[in-house]
């Protein structure tokens, strides 16, 4: 196995990823095989699909460490880790506390900007209240196979009894901003709602501090922490390796998934204005659109239930680079979008049937992997 530096590892962070070409040896977190599988053929790439990590009931996020070994949220509560390759049997010791109940529990994870320097790891989770529950965010560093350090980054306010849309995704943008999602939690006035922590994206520094530029710490009863509003339950975010750009994919109702590019104050509309209806056929408004809330950039209709989202930007699918790997829960395949700039170009279904995507990365070593509920971990190695 080839070694890596942790300098490689930084900047494979901190600058876009479309701007480097050297990443991590091939098998530095997972051995390559020699034959993964059969070939599955694609518009524009073949590959065969490599099953990684197994026996993960529903896979939430990926962490991969600059010392070869890769954490795994799994919503039940459980965060494994892997090494060398193999996924081990003591999962990570000193994990908050988690409500896993309905859609709640232990969610994303994800690594600081500077990690390297400070060891900082960020988890989402459902966390108890005397209410019910709500999302919170920490971080904590790992010392060997346990948790440590940890503090409380962000509380939503207030909990409730309802299991539904906890949003959960994590991302820094370029500039070391924390970045994380909430759902309208099952209530949809919420999302309009800017006195409560719901149906939003919320911006902080990594401390949990508010940033001064928010754009609503001057709005009489708006919690300081929103960056935008109107939002139903964004299951995946990601940041584009070369714009810098905040992408999000919106979970709708049905019918109405959206892919939206997420900017500071905007109100995304949700429920005031949506494609979709409800689960039992009734309208939630006529109305598409309103002044002063955004269109979506793409919307699914019927719904894929999107989860999980990744730009692709290694040169081992060069076909692909710049193109976005969405997750299909109700499909069960992975969803692939073909980009000009902002515009859709046309999309598809890859690795049929598999199972519930519920998340996608693109990792330092240039492969693509995705989290599949009661399957466990996938690769994708390119086979042309």
């Amino acid at each position: 196995m080839k070694t890596i530096t942790y300098s490689i590892f930084l900047t494979a962070i901190l600058l876009p990823a479309a701007l480097f070409s050297q990443q991590v040896s091939e098998d530095f977190y997972f051995p390559v095989p020699a034959d993964a599988g059969d070939i599955v053929q694609s518009d524009d790439h073949n590959f065969r699909v490599d099953h990684v990590v197994e026996g993960i009931d529903v896979p939430w996020g990926m962490a991969f460490l600059p010392d070869g070994r890769v954490l795994i949220t799994e919503r039940s509560g459980t965060l494994h880790i892997t090494e060398n390759g193999e996924l081990l049997d003591q999962p990570v010791s000193g994990v908050p506390e988690v409500v896993a109940r309905g859609q709640g529990g232990l969610l994303d994870i994800e690594l600081h900007p500077d990690y390297e320097n400070n060891g900082w790891i960020y988890l989402s989770f459902s966390y108890p209240g005397s209410g019910g529950s709500s999302t919170a965010v920490i971080r904590a560093k790992l010392d060997g196979n346990t948790l440590t350090d940890h503090q409380t980054i962000f509380e939503a306010e207030p909990t409730s009894n309802r299991v539904h849309h906890f949003g959960g995704r994590i991302v820094f943008d370029d500039e070391g901003y924390l970045y994380f999602a909430i759902g309208d939690r099952g209530e949809m006035s919420n999302a309009q709602d800017l006195s409560t922590h719901s149906g939003g994206v919320f911006r902080l520094h990594d401390d949990g501090t508010v940033p001064d530029d928010n754009p609503f710490t001057d709005r009489e009863g708006a919690r300081p922490e929103f960056w935008t509003y109107g939002n139903r339950n964004i299951q995946g975010m990601t940041v584009h390796p070369e714009t810098g750009e905040i992408w999000a994919h919106e979970h709708g109702p049905r019918g109405g998934d959206e892919i939206n590019i997420i900017e500071k104050g905007l109100n995304y509309g949700w429920p005031e204005i949506t494609y979709g209806i409800n689960y039992n056929g009734s309208i939630i408004t006529e109305d598409t659109e309103k002044p002063g809330m955004e269109q979506p950039l793409h919307y699914w209709d019927p719904s894929i239930a999107p989860s999980g989202m990744d730009f692709v930007w290694s040169d081992k699918y060069p076909n692909w680079k710049g193109d976005l790997m969405v997750g299909s829960l109700s499909f069960q395949y992975l969803h692939r979008v073909k980009l000009s700039g902002h515009d859709v170009q046309r999309e598809e279904e890859l690795i049929k049937d598999i199972g519930r995507v519920r998340s996608v990365h693109m990792a330092p070593d240039g492969f693509l992997y995705a989290g599949v509920e009661n399957l466990g971990i996938i690769r994708l190695l390119p086979a042309d």
